[in-house]
Formats: structure tokens, sequence, C-alpha cells
């Protein structure tokens, strides 16, 4: 079996899954409506929406693992999806399963992070994620997901729901057909990903799963180490990080905490490796990665009152004692240097992303991983399906 990692596999899923009923594992489903949205949905209404419902039980260390490495790059990948020009909002939630820590009345189930575009909060959330026996309910947390989460109600919207760990599919009190259900109701399509053996995973109904979700079905090696392609431009998009971080000004009561936990985040992407430390940068760098709560640029970008309306308990500790007017210069100067340090590191990305395909081509052996060729097959056809269009 290739050494495909958890996210690589997400990524393979997010952009197949409308072409699945195409599929042979679909065969004799009745055929649903076309799923190309018309031309009266808003292009900056949309949404892409996913669901990560992880196995926290023993065994399941590896997959926590690989889904630390390969945040950002599903983050990226999925910034360059654009619907009519524009990128679609994008929303992760995160819920872990299985784990004996957590309630037996919930199912020992625990929505980590409700829906939500905040990327440095899910980074945090994944590196506090620890496993602990459990039983695996997989239809509860499926419901769970689908009745909990604002999900949007736009058709162009892409709602998506991943479900990783092994163990049977059909455990617990809640069916997991009729939670399967409830989310294509919703026009939710449930993805599966078993760690383990792609047999066992058809034996114990993670396949079924996927048909009756509609999705994809997976079966990885949660304990295999994901490969990493090095660039000779990871130091230098590194580097442009730093000043990056320098551009950012925390106001409000959470903004200094939430400018550390940034900080903190840097750090746990270069404790994997430093092309994962790279790939953060990349996503920080893209118009998705915004943090108007705390961050008086990103404020300003969208208000532009945000900071005549700053209350005086708001502004930030180095502009105490300056005018607003005076302070509204300083962040513009703030938001002009960020603009040209991210269009650097754009630049950077694309010739380091360019660099990492040709290095993946040159690698077939069995065990590589196979994340360059999940990318390029899978998204042309999602592309075409779904009425996005992939910047190049």
């Amino acid at each position: 079996m290739k050494k495909t990692s958890f996210l690589s596999a997400i990524l393979a899923a997010a952009f197949t899954l409308c072409s699945c009923n195409a599929n042979s594992q679909n065969s004799g489903n009745e055929q649903r409506p076309d799923p190309r949205p018309n031309n009266t949905v808003v292009a900056d209404a949309t949404k892409i929406q996913v669901a990560l419902l992880l196995d926290t039980s023993n065994s399941m260390d590896g997959l926590i693992d690989q889904a630390k490495s390969r945040l950002w790059d599903i983050v990226n990948t999925l910034t360059t999806l654009k619907y009519k020009g524009v990128t679609p909002k994008i929303e992760i939630a995160l819920y872990e399963y299985g784990n004996s820590g957590l309630a037996k009345a919930e199912n020992y189930i625990r929505q980590v992070m409700p829906m939500s575009s905040d990327l440095d909060l899910l980074s945090e959330m994944l590196f506090a994620l620890r496993t602990n026996g459990g039983l695996e309910y997989c239809g509860a947390v499926i419901q769970r997901a689908v009745n909990d989460i604002d999900w949007g109600t736009h058709e162009a919207d892409m709602k998506l729901i991943y479900i990783a760990g092994n163990e049977e599919f059909n455990q617990g009190g809640v069916s997991y057909k009729e939670a399967i259900a409830s989310a294509l109701g919703k026009g939710i399509y449930v993805n599966t990903i078993y760690c383990g053996s792609r047999e066992a995973g058809i034996r114990e109904l993670w396949q079924d799963g996927a048909t009756r979700g509609e999705g994809k079905y997976f079966n990885i090696d949660s304990n295999a180490k994901v490969r990493y392609v090095a660039t000779p431009y990871d130091d230098k998009i590194s580097e442009y990080n730093m000043k990056l971080n320098d551009t950012y000004v925390a106001y409000g009561a959470y903004g200094v905490a939430k400018q550390q936990s940034q900080v903190r985040q840097d750090a746990n992407a270069k404790q994997i490796s430093s092309a994962n430390e790279a790939s953060r940068a990349v996503s920080k760098s893209k118009e998705i990665y915004k943090n108007d709560s705390w961050d008086l640029v990103d404020k300003l970008s969208s208000d532009a009152k945000a900071v005549e309306n700053l209350k005086d308990s708001e502004i930030p500790q180095e502009y105490q004692g300056k005018s607003k007017a005076e302070i509204e210069v300083a962040v513009k100067e703030k938001q002009a240097e960020r603009t040209k340090i991210q269009a650097e590191i754009a630049e950077l990305a694309k010739k380091r992303q360019a660099y990492i395909d040709a290095e993946m081509k040159k690698d077939v052996s069995e065990g590589a991983d196979d994340l360059g060729k999940a990318i390029n097959s899978s998204i042309i056809a999602f592309s075409k399906t779904k009425g996005y269009e992939v910047e190049k």
C-alpha cells in the first residue's frame, strides 16, 4: 500500500467527491441532481466547509501526527479554488471521538472546534489532542457533526465530512446509515478514511459509509511518516514569515494572547519540519488568513472606521497616547508593509510548488507520498463538476 498521509487523502477526496457517483462503488445508486451551481449564487457568499472527525483512541497517535503535518498543505490547496474569480470562505470544524477520557453520556465525542475560519485556533487544537483508549461510535459522531454545525445553504457551497479511524464502522447506538442519510439531506458528502488495510476497511463497513455518503473511501497507513520535500525556497519564505509577524497589531482584550498563539503555531509547524513551516507561511500570505478579531491591520482592511471606532481600552500598548489619526497612519504603514511581504512570499510559493511537483514526479517508488498526484489528478475533475476554477 502506498504511504498516503491522512490529509493527503483528504485532498484527493475533497476534489473527487462529486465525480464519485460515476465510480463503480456508487453504481446502482439513484442519480442526484446536477451539483453545479446556477448563476444566481453570489460568489463572495460561497463557502468550503470541512468537518474533520478524528479517532483519538489509543492506536491513533500516528493519525493525529499526520493531521498536524498536513494541515497547511490542505489549506494551501483549497485556496487555489476560485468560484467566479473569488476565493470562497474556508471553514474547518474539528471533532474527536473514541477517547475514553471523554464523557460516556456524550458517546465519547467532543466538538474540539466549531466551524471556523480561525486557522491558528485549528492548529492549536490539533496540537493539543491526546489519545486514550475508548469506544469508536462512527454513526454518533457523524450525527453530531450534522446537527451541531452551522452548515452553509448556498448551492455553490462545498460541504464535506471526513471521518478517520479504525474498528467497525457500525458500533454504537446511532445507525451510521441514518446519520449519513441526514448528512446527504443537507447536501453534506461523507468521506471515510480507514487506518489499516483496504480489505479490512471494506469488511468493517468503512467503504459502505463512503458509498452511502456519496463521498470517497480511503485506506491509509496511519503510522507512516509523512514525506516532505525540502526546497531551496523554504528558508527565505521562513525569513519573510518573521517579517510578516511584525506587521500584526494586536488590539482588544484578547489581542496579545492571540498574537502569542500565532507565534506558537509557527513554532509547532517548525517542530514538524522546515518544509511544514514554509507551508504555514504560505498559508499566512493568502487572503483566507484573516484575523480581524484581534489584528488592527486586518480589521482596518475590512472596516474603514476601525480605528475611529476603537475604544480607549482596545488601543494597542504601543499606540497609547497617540491620536486616532496618528494610529490610523501607523496601521496603514503596517498594512502596506504586509502587502509587500505577502507578495514576496506568494512569488516564492509558486517556485516552491513547482520544485515540489518536479521532485514528486521523479519519485515513483512504492512508498512515496502521493500528495502531488492526488492534487494534480483530482482537482481538475472536481472543478469541472462543482463549477470552481483552479488558480494556477
